[in-house]
């Protein structure tokens, strides 16, 4: 089987249901069904045959999020060979880098933006010939261009006929699941960016084995608003086709995502953890905004609410635990305390609780968080307020997914269990078995790892090993139940001059919990002391200002308040103290705010990732003043 056969049996068994809900350039959604894209496909991927695809070939594929991107990827694929995708926040550099190294003939362009990129860089990329845009520019650029300049609407026009399907079938059944799918380049946060060959059956193994974990019904609605070239949202697109569901195509803006959440009426939602803590800072900045008695409020049934559900997370036995601890069972020492709470968690859910899951729609079921540990405040926060948020934890090498909390007992704290037919095991410093409770480097074996680095053979010996054991580089320890908690990134370690080794990401994880954190970054290697880039949420430092009537010009320079910087003092020694089980030499001793936020491609990867380097770089000015 291969992702195109899968498409196709599911178009032919389901042809009226509703595949996609496509935003029109007045902003409504316009419905495609199963049959509709199937024949869409069709006509895109004669027309590609036409242009010169061949099977085994290597097709550029840089677009965001948006169904024509869907149209591209399984038309490419149908005809046997593989997508190259990337972003459009891609910068021009990497983008020859990427076309260049994969050999690329053919590349598809999302809009004439992306195709100045490839202008600028024409002379690194011999080997490129033809140029196919998505969107049709106001300008003629085919001049500027050496090869052939092909355009979406033109090549589906072309396509399209009555032996466009039959062509597709017979394309699609010389396909195998061990075929090459895609080559995904990785976003860069440990430097050059390495070529991960995935197959048709790494991603077939999530998209087969999702009913194991999550119950995803017929008809349901994806909201989709990641990076489409990510393995995350991709698997995701190929799990909503499997289980015969609809992808509606939102942006990740608050305005726009809240809007569409509304409207649609969706069922799920994959994001990242950073997308999450916006809508609960959004969230908790309108209803403060409405004044002290309705913030009151909503902080007192807040934690009302967290208290509950947390006694009630120990009674389901939904909580991590990472040693065997002996003492009266949960259900003997919680229900009556639990009883006493529950009115008051029914009051705050009919005065606030209800309304703020209007905002997310009547239909939600679930949000999947992936790309990064959900922070425990933002997963407490959802429960409470009756969203449910699923963790799941993988790598662009194993297409992604390698754990999951499943949709009938999700544990907090955790990433999840092992995914069906997915080996994990903790090693420690001296490569031994770790048990339950005991911090060591994450090893995943399993039918989604990659088949390795394009045309690196020493990077891919040197991340799978003979009997096929991926090293993830990431820190984690197992609960005695067998779930895995991510702790953080091997060499993300920073070791100060004493000796001391300190992961940073559990720190930067509790100073984002502030409502007026929105990002930190903690530095200090071969250091006395630790220090930290801060970048603030400025709506919430502006409306500390005006509550408590501080002058400042604007708010970019709200950071040179004496009285913002006094804030951001208290809020990061509370938050890394050892209450809160920071030891003493993981203090904060000095911190730097930054002006603007990271950004996708800059301080971030396409996974909003930290790109540790590219930080060290851009801000080595300022973490040399944090050390002088």
């Amino acid at each position: 089987m291969t992702i195109p056969s899968l498409f196709k049996e599911r178009a032919e068994q389901y042809p009226d249901t509703l595949c996609q809900y496509v935003r029109s350039k007045k902003g409504d959604f316009l419905p495609r069904s199963y049959a509709e894209l199937y024949d869409r496909v069709a006509a895109l991927a004669l027309s590609l045959d036409h242009t010169g695809v061949k099977r085994g070939d290597l097709v550029g594929l840089i677009s965001d999020n948006r169904s024509e991107w869907l149209e591209f990827d399984l038309a490419i694929l149908s005809l046997g060979a593989a997508d190259v995708p990337r972003g459009c926040d891609t910068m021009a550099g990497e983008m020859a880098y990427i076309l260049g190294f994969s050999g690329c003939r053919i590349a598809v362009l999302e809009n004439a933006a992306q195709l100045k990129k490839v202008l600028s860089m024409k002379k690194e990329l011999p080997e490129l010939k033809t140029l196919i845009l998505i969107d049709r520019p106001e300008e003629d650029l085919s001049s500027q261009w050496p090869g052939e300049l092909l355009f979406y609407e033109d090549l589906l026009e072309k396509g399209s006929g009555d032996d466009a399907p039959a062509f597709l079938a017979g394309s699609i059944v010389q396909g195998d699941g061990e075929d090459l799918c895609t080559l995904i380049y990785t976003s860069g946060t440990t430097g050059e960016p390495k070529g991960v060959m995935l197959s048709h059956n790494n991603f077939l193994h999530q998209v087969l084995n999702i009913d194991k974990v999550a119950e995803i019904s017929r008809g349901d609605i994806w909201l989709s608003v990641l990076p489409v070239w990510h393995s995350f949202e991709r698997v995701i697109q190929y799990i909503a086709l499997g289980a015969v569901t609809t992808i509606a195509y939102s942006k990740p803006v608050g305005k726009i995502m809240l809007m569409d959440l509304q409207k649609l009426n969706p069922q799920w939602m994959a994001s990242v953890p950073r997308i999450w803590t916006a809508i609960e800072a959004g969230i908790s900045r309108n209803i403060k905004a409405k004044g002290a008695v309705s913030w009151g409020l909503y902080r007192f049934f807040l934690r009302t609410a967290v208290i509950h559900q947390g006694m009630q997370n120990r009674m389901q036995g939904r909580v991590a635990d990472f040693k065997k601890v002996f003492s009266l069972p949960y259900f003997i020492l919680y229900p009556l305390p639990w009883l006493l709470l529950l009115p008051l968690r029914l009051l705050g859910n009919k005065l606030i609780f209800c309304k703020i899951r209007e905002k997310v729609g009547t239909g939600f079921i679930a949000g999947i968080s992936g790309g990064g540990a959900l922070p425990p405040r933002i997963y407490q926060f959802f429960k409470a307020i009756g969203i449910q948020i699923l963790e799941g934890y993988g790598l662009t090498e194993t297409a992604p997914v390698v754990a999951f909390s499943p949709q009938k007992h999700p544990v907090m704290g955790v990433v999840g269990k092992s995914w069906p037919g997915t080996e994990i095991k903790i090693l420690d410093e001296k490569g031994n078995p770790a048990g339950a409770g005991v911090k060591g480097v994450v090893y995943l074996k399993g039918p989604q790892v990659m088949k390795g680095y394009f045309n690196k053979p020493e990077a891919t010996a040197a991340m799978i090993d003979s009997e096929g054991w991926l090293n993830s580089g990431d820190l984690g320890m197992m609960t005695v139940h067998g779930e895995l908690k991510i702790i953080g990134r091997e060499k993300d370690t920073i070791v100060l001059l004493g000796g001391e080794n300190i992961e940073p990401v559990p720190m930067e994880q509790k100073l984002a919990e502030s409502s007026y954190i929105e990002q930190a970054v903690i530095v200090g290697q071969d250091q006395k002391y630790l220090s930290a880039l801060i970048v603030p949420d400025y709506d919430a430092l502006e409306a500390y200002a005006k509550e408590n009537n501080l002058a400042y010009e604007n708010r970019i320079h709200l950071p040179d308040v004496h009285a913002v910087l006094e804030l951001l003092n208290a809020e990061i020694s509370g938050l890394i103290s050892e209450k809160n089980g920071f030891r003493s030499f993981e203090r904060i001793f000095r911190f730097k705010v930054l002006r603007h936020s990271f950004e996708v491609g800059k301080e971030l990867s396409g996974k909003q990732d930290l790109k540790r380097h590219a930080i060290a770089e851009i801000y080595n000015k300022e973490i040399r003043e944090l050390y002088s």
